[in-house]
């Protein structure tokens, strides 16, 4: 069985220091999730990332928004229904909340972290069904972050400047874990898509602790450095994440 969680494991952050200068505040992606059932790739599922602005008594922060979601026809299947949320810098991409709300094949969870930057730490508190909770403090490493602002962080980078083979390994905290992602850069590659012909920078996303590669994406070549093709591998096979259509691109 598919599940949206596996898609967003593998987009990992090359940089962990990059200004943003890639990402607007109104910009809305929407794709195309495919999994190979037997032989054949078949359209399972709509995923669709989003930013707005949202202002706070102290500052404007931006919100970072991944939904997930099953085709009705294959909800009896396998219903997905997922949110994926971060609140960051708008400049630096620096998490302060981080909010996962995942309904896959009737298993639920709910994730929340809140970043604590003075003082290093990350409060979690996760909930399932029965008022079944569990709340933790966590230490927080040095450029540590959810999911979420990790996979628009990629974004920031100046891939320019890396050669071909380049590798390099960062962290995301994901189910209170610290997973160590390696991301090698793999070169420029033109390829065809829903807009048409992307010249993009492709690189290969994996583990560091197995050193192995379970996907690969490809990235516009130009200043929004969109995600417009990636593929994956999950336990029970192979997938695809398509772009569907772009609004909203900063440049």
């Amino acid at each position: 069985m598919i599940r949206i969680s596996f898609l967003l494991l593998f987009l990992f952050s090359i940089t962990i220091s990059a200004q943003n200068n890639a990402i607007g505040n109104s910009e809305k992606l929407v794709y195309t999730a495919s999994y190979n059932m037997s032989g054949i790739l078949t359209d399972l599922a709509q995923v669709t990332m989003e930013t707005s602005p949202v202002k706070t008594s102290k500052a404007t922060l931006l919100r970072l928004k991944c939904t997930a979601f099953t085709y009705s026809k294959w909800d009896s299947f396998f219903k997905i229904r997922d949110l994926y949320e971060t609140y960051v810098n708008p400049k630096t991409l620096t998490p302060y909340l981080h909010n996962r709300d995942i309904n896959e094949g009737g298993y639920f969870k709910n994730m929340k972290y809140t970043f604590s930057h003075k003082t290093k730490t990350v409060k979690s508190v996760q909930t399932k069904k029965n008022n079944w909770v569990v709340k933790e403090t966590l230490p927080l490493g040095s450029g540590t972050k959810d999911i979420i602002s990790t996979l628009y962080t990629i974004r920031t980078f100046d891939l320019t400047s890396l050669s071909p083979g380049t590798s390099k390994i960062f962290t995301i905290l994901f189910d209170r874990e610290e997973i160590k992602a390696k991301v090698t850069y793999l070169g420029k590659e033109t390829i065809s898509t829903a807009l048409g012909s992307k010249a993009c920078y492709k690189i290969a996303l994996g583990s560091a602790n197995t050193n192995t590669v379970n996907g690969t994406l490809w990235l516009t070549a130009d200043e929004n450095k969109i995600p417009v093709y990636g593929k994956f591998k999950i336990p029970v096979g192979t997938g695809e994440l398509k772009i569907k259509s772009a609004s909203g691109l900063k440049h």
